[in-house]
């Protein structure tokens, strides 16, 4: 199976200006070196995923461990890491973001983490958040 090519933002602010303009929520994943990967192969890598995601969602990946950004950026991640209440590597995130004389304010739509079962299983938990019945 091929890797499937979808674009992750890793700049936050352009992330929540896209999902404005598109009117689509964020699909925050936080990871950091050295996390499991299954969520990446079995999930991400897959053209279920791909498809799903370019239709319902913004894609953001925050590495917590990237040294190629600024303390600046690094800060933000933390922050937002810390605003969603994540303990645990990796962990997705959805939520709805706006800002206003530049403040940031998130709308978090919940928390889906990796569990085996494949790309249908999961986009289905996700489907669940995004469109409570």
């Amino acid at each position: 199976m091929k890797s499937q090519n979808i674009l992750w933002k890793t700049n936050f602010n352009d992330a929540i200006t896209m999902s404005n303009e598109e009117k689509k929520p964020l699909l925050i994943y936080f990871t950091i070196a050295g996390a499991p990967l299954k969520i990446e192969s079995e999930i991400f890598k897959t053209p279920d995923f791909a498809v799903w995601s370019r239709d319902n969602v913004i894609l953001v990946k925050l590495d917590l461990s990237d040294e190629s950004v600024s303390d600046a950026i690094r800060e933000q991640n933390m922050k937002i890491k810390n605003a969603f209440g994540v303990e645990e590597l990796p962990q997705v995130c959805f939520a709805l973001a706006s800002v206003r004389k530049g403040k940031t304010t998130f709308n978090a739509l919940g928390k889906v983490s990796y569990k085996p079962g494949g790309p249908k299983l999961w986009i289905k938990d996700c489907e669940l958040l995004l469109h409570p019945e």
